[in-house]
């Protein structure tokens, strides 16, 4: 008589497994990470789409100990996609491409340097003054209506309009890429969305072929690293998958916490806000890629008492191990300890730019809208069901109508003067309907541009 095999103590094999894709979770992932916590500890078994397994890093401890083991947890993922169905609908999202994310060693290296040495090239200057630039048109657009929905009137619309203009992209073009990597974060026909995105990223590497600009791309195809055109590709969807979902998340998730906290919303219109504060809490607490950076352990590991079946992907949960309750209740004010950018030789390298982006869409938009509110009580408020992101549906807001002249923004040509410095030392006053605030007189730098540097830096 054959007895069967007992499996190890921990085994996420042998257990029930929960689902990242519902409903449930996208309404209270917290409880949900809490729940798993208090059933298995610092890793949890998960599905990432029906019959898609992975093992859950909830603890902050365990995360560092995988984003920082690259040899133990190495992150191609290709011998566990060949035992995978082809309409897997996580696969446009954690299939092997050849970029900086799914590589280690001498190939990462080479990938990453293309990718940071084009991105520092970006002007912080320049890049705040045409955020600035395009989040006031936009503004106007819906200023007069006393009503407006902040994602997709704003914090979506704002996110493509910068990476065009970063990308040297046209605007019908940017559209393609966004209608493409958004299917595939919300796993919607995921397979089709793949190809749309692929499809649209290969114009724009011929149009960059054609006509260099002063843009990411054109700087990425001059780099020592001499890409091919396949390489480019990946780098750049790896790039606008960071710079388009996420910024915008990163954008509506901040603006909805500074309407509904008690520490941030009473202070609105009173010319003492802390939207870095915001930012850095919705980083801690509710990270807009709440899980993804998996690795594949081979052979097998043990992972803090858990055994990790070999192949199966090890995906961090940014936003369990950031409100992790063995790190304690410690101020979070200006301690940026937080994995919300991945830790280690994988970390986002796009950091100041995001945090600019943010900062500067949500500084405008309350300047110009100073008595904004939810147009719905917070409780009401829709979340998109998926396993990576935490994406609200919809910020539906009411505000004061304001009509006011606001600059054109022009249209991206791929030569912005990313090189050059900027215009002026200071930043223009934002449209607004009442008086400004005593601590920001007309001509003054906003109380934020002194400190611009250290944020762009992540300080």
């Amino acid at each position: 008589m054959t007895v069967p095999a007992i499996p190890p103590p921990g085994c996420p094999a042998h257990a029930t497994r929960t689902p990242l894709y519902d409903e449930e979770f996208a309404a209270n992932p917290a409880g949900v990470y809490a729940r798993m916590r208090k059933e298995h500890g610092h890793v949890a078994p998960v599905e990432l789409a029906p019959g898609v397994n992975a093992s859950l890093v909830l603890s902050y401890e365990a995360a560092l100990d995988v984003l920082r083991s690259p040899q133990t947890y190495p992150r191609d993922p290709r011998r566990w996609q060949a035992n995978q169905s082809p309409d897997n609908p996580v696969m446009p999202m954690m299939g092997y491409r050849p970029n900086c994310l799914f590589t280690d060693g001498a190939v990462h290296a080479r990938y990453r340097s293309a990718v940071t040495d084009s991105i520092s090239r970006v002007n912080p200057h320049a890049l705040l003054d045409y955020v600035e630039k395009a989040a006031r048109e936009l503004i106007a657009k819906f200023s007069r209506n006393g009503r407006a929905d902040l994602l997709t009137e704003y914090a979506g619309t704002l996110s493509l309009q910068v990476f065009n203009h970063l990308f040297g992209c046209p605007p019908e073009l940017g559209e393609r890429l966004t209608a493409g990597m958004r299917g595939i974060f919300d796993m919607v026909d995921p397979e089709r969305a793949n190809a749309e995105l692929t499809a649209a990223m290969l114009d724009l590497l011929a149009l960059k072929r054609r006509q260099p600009g002063q843009d990411v791309p054109s700087w990425m195809m001059a780099h020592p690293s001499r890409l091919t055109d396949e390489e480019m590709l990946h780098q750049l969807v790896l790039l606008m998958g960071a710079g388009t979902e996420p910024q915008q998340n990163l954008i509506a998730n901040g603006l909805r916490l500074l309407l509904v906290d008690e520490r941030f919303a009473g202070d609105l219109a009173g010319g003492s806000l802390h939207v870095e504060d915001a930012l850095e809490e919705i980083l801690w607490s509710d990270p807009p890629m709440a899980n993804y950076s998996a690795g594949y352990p081979y052979p097998a590991a043990d992972l803090m008492g858990t055994r990790l079946p070999a192949d199966e992907p090890v995906v961090i949960s940014f936003a369990a191990a950031n409100t992790d309750p063995e790190l304690g209740d410690a101020q979070r004010a200006g301690n940026r300890a937080h994995v919300a950018w991945s830790a280690g030789v994988h970390s986002c390298p796009a950091q100041g730019p995001a945090r600019l982006i943010a900062t500067t869409a949500i500084e405008t938009l309350l300047d110009a809208l100073p008595d904004v509110r939810l147009a719905v009580p917070d409780a009401e408020l829709r979340w998109r069901p998926g396993p990576f992101h935490r994406a609200l549906a919809g910020l539906p807001v009411l505000f004061t109508p304001v009509v006011a002249p606001v600059s054109p923004v022009p249209d991206p040509t791929g030569e912005h003067p990313w090189h050059q410095p900027a215009r002026s030392s200071s930043i223009p006053t934002a449209v607004t309907s009442t008086p400004k605030a005593p601590n920001s007189a007309p001509g003054e730098p906003r109380r934020w541009w002194n400190s611009l540097a250290k944020w762009w830096r992540g300080q």
